[in-house]
């Protein structure tokens, strides 16, 4: 069959998709646009509100265009029932082996609908095939699932409990992916400050390994909760010297208040998430620090706002992901009351982006004149090269070789990225 496939979300869902595209390969289908395909599988995230609605929109879309539609993700395990009776399939994201059969399944007429996890089929998620996209960036998962429970968080429906990979699986994917050429590898997790808690490992062993070897290449650790960073703070800011790990951390915090933060089921502290990142700042020069808010939570009152205002204030990280609170089915948080008013959410929003956007701009400013190393990564948008310094700003040059280490000197900043150009 003549397949077309449309993903979504985050970079695990990207991966997700490689492993979908192999194993239609495998069968001998086709990958092809969406004009000549006869199936169109959709490869959903539904992380908040708006985002499910333009999945179940997308979905529609495609049906009444007349494509066959299977639907893979996040949506399956969190809103079943706001799936398309049309569509062909539904393959939660621990069912996307069974695409072929899906596809099989639906010639003959009839529906598979899996969204059952991997517990009885022994599956090892790493052990499923991959395409080869040509590129710089390689996305390697090394888990699923988490050990937290968010109260307002519908992710861990679909991804569920803690299954780290082996050690060895994912370490041969890296030198498989070096080998290939690529030169950034992505390590992609809902929370990977917990991986290998439940097999007797941990973050900072599994990088100890990954930079061991050998080639010319950068590790982007992804996002890391702030109740298990801490448990191995020590061993992960040690691994993080490694001139091959970007001096990047994706920390979210979420709210600067203590009481908010309860609310929220996150088991840590604002005092903790402050330890951490002071610990980093002493020892990691150059960090670049990512964190995450949502604003509106139920409960938020001023007071606790102004506390997360303050808290910005206090530790100026380089990136602030604001998010405003959405309600989804089956979370605690959907249920609780003090429910904030949508007018004064997107006011809270708009205050922390602007604030957000004044210190990105005060830091970047201090890059000018600076020459620095530089992974070129591909053709920008809006014309030049983008590439990543080494604590992985975003730089843009006017010319470059693409999937290179090249020295430049930066020329100007803004509030969400570097411009700069090669030292001849």
């Amino acid at each position: 069959m003549r397949v077309y496939l449309e993903t979504y979300g985050c970079t695990r869902n990207k991966a997700d998709a490689e492993m979908i595209e192999a194993l239609l390969l495998r069968a001998n289908h086709e990958i092809v646009d969406l004009d000549s395909a006869e199936y169109a599988i959709v490869n959903t995230c539904a992380v908040k509100d708006p985002t499910e609605k333009h999945m179940v929109r997308r979905i529609k879309e495609l049906l009444d265009s007349g494509k066959k539609v299977i639907v893979t993700g996040c949506l399956p395990h969190i809103n079943l029932e706001a799936i398309d009776d049309r569509v062909s399939g539904i393959l939660g994201v621990k069912s996307l082996d069974r695409i072929v059969e899906a596809i099989e399944i639906a010639e003959r007429g009839g529906k598979l609908v899996s969204v059952e996890g991997w517990k009885d089929r022994k599956i090892d998620k790493l052990e499923l095939p991959r395409v080869w996209k040509s590129g710089v960036v390689f996305v390697v998962p090394i888990s699923e699932g988490c050990l937290n429970a968010c109260t307002y968080c519908a992710t861990r429906f679909a991804r569920g409990v803690l299954r780290s990979y082996k050690p060895e699986l994912i370490v041969k994917w890296v030198k498989d992916a070096i080998n290939r050429g690529y030169k950034e590898i992505q390590l992609s997790s809902e929370d990977t400050g917990c991986y290998g808690f439940d097999i007797g490992t941990n973050l900072a062993e599994l990088l100890d390994e990954i930079t061991a070897i050998e080639g010319d290449f950068r590790v982007r650790v992804g996002m890391m909760n702030p109740n298990n960073a801490i448990k191995i703070l020590d061993e992960i800011i040690e691994v993080y010297k490694n001139e091959k790990i970007y001096k990047f951390l994706h920390l979210p915090v979420q709210s600067g208040d203590n009481e908010i933060l309860r609310k929220m089921g996150r088991t840590y502290t604002v005092e903790e998430f402050e330890e951490i990142v002071r610990e980093f700042r002493k020892h990691i020069d150059n960090l670049n620090l990512n964190t995450d808010i949502i604003v509106g939570f139920p409960g938020e009152n001023e007071e606790a706002f102004q506390n997360t205002v303050r808290l910005i204030e206090k530790i100026k990280p380089d990136k602030i992901n604001v998010s405003r609170f959405s309600p989804r089915p089956g979370t605690l948080a959907a249920k609780m009351q003090d429910q904030i008013v949508g007018w004064r959410v997107k006011e809270r929003s708009r205050y922390l982006h602007r604030l957000r956007l004044a210190i990105s701009y005060e830091i970047n400013k201090k890059y000018v004149g600076k020459e620095i190393l530089v992974l070129t990564h591909n053709e920008g948008k809006k014309g030049g090269i983008e590439g990543r310094t080494m604590n992985y700003k975003d730089i843009i040059l006017p010319e470059a070789p693409v999937g290179e280490f090249i020295k430049v000197k930066v020329t100007k900043a803004t509030s969400t990225y570097l411009l700069g150009e090669i030292i001849k």
